[in-house]
């Protein structure tokens, strides 16, 4: 239990906003585990951790029939969809129909993913006359598809991200990028390929207690366990700070919480600034 000073203070000095907060004040998902199955995966974690799944049985795809056909109202602020898994060809319908429903109750989207182009085509076909209240982030992490497959078995490669988002901008789509995790240290190549197709930022962030996950998500995996200490042996605080000066003059840069913190940063503590 806390103590009556660790209270006080806890009010006076707000825990930063961190991880889907820094972006949107709400998180909608709609199934259990993903077939990206990626190594670093955040939300595996917290399955195995808390044994609502293995690491052998988070790819299964399980849908929630209930999450899809849920009357969504109106959020306070911008909503993100989805957060702990990916918009993938098998789930795309339901997917359509959470986003259909969100859209006429006036929220604001954020599509967060590591895209397929079919997916894509659909969501930009389907809603072309909500494209206002729909603002694209997909993840790129490297422009590298040798590391993007060590991290990411099952996802998309770099080319078809590429594409996915040349096509929801010529579209007239808000686009935006998120590299986090940065997944080596390149990040430059990926900031100069996607920039011309990006209305609204590129998100750069450090990948977080990377050590800790991939022994739950990975145990016993010798060679991602290799990766991830020249990883991070990559991604000292001189490396982050060094990128921050690089990048910081940029205008549509931005830096999650993670880099906030080295670099001195102001970290809000209100959710969904996007700031």
């Amino acid at each position: 239990m806390k103590s009556h000073n660790q209270i006080k203070e806890s009010k006076v000095h707000p825990r930063p906003a961190s991880g889907t907060g820094e972006w949107a004040e709400e998180n909608i998902n709609i199934q259990t585990g993903c077939n990206r199955d990626c190594k670093y995966c955040y939300a595996k974690c917290m399955a195995v951790r808390f044994r609502r799944a293995t690491p052998e049985s988070w790819p299964d795809q399980v849908v929630d029939e209930a999450k899809v056909k849920k009357h969504y109202g109106k959020s306070k602020g911008r909503v993100m969809f989805p957060s702990t898994h990916d918009i993938s060809p098998e789930n795309i319908q339901d997917c359509l129909q959470v986003m259909d429903c969100l859209l006429k109750a006036g929220n604001d989207i954020l599509v967060v993913s590591k895209p397929e182009l079919a997916c894509i085509k659909s969501i930009c076909a389907r809603f072309i006359n909500n494209k206002r209240q729909i603002l694209f982030r997909f993840t790129i992490g490297s422009a590298d598809d040798a590391i993007l497959t060590k991290w990411e078995p099952n996802a998309s490669s770099f080319g078809e991200r590429l594409k996915c988002l040349k096509h929801a901008y010529a579209l007239g789509y808000g686009t935006s990028v998120s590299c986090e995790p940065m997944l080596d240290a390149q990040v430059g190549k990926v900031i100069k390929a996607v920039s011309p197709f990006v209305t609204d930022s590129i998100w750069l962030g450090r990948i977080n207690r990377l050590r800790q996950t991939i022994a739950i998500n990975c145990p016993g995996d010798e060679s991602i366990k290799a990766l991830a200490n020249q990883l991070l042996a990559e991604q000292t605080d001189d490396w982050i700070l060094a990128l921050y000066n690089n990048f910081k003059n940029n205008p549509i840069i931005r830096f999650k919480d993670s880099i906030k913190k080295v670099v001195g940063l102001i970290r809000p503590t209100i959710k969904g600034l996007d700031i």
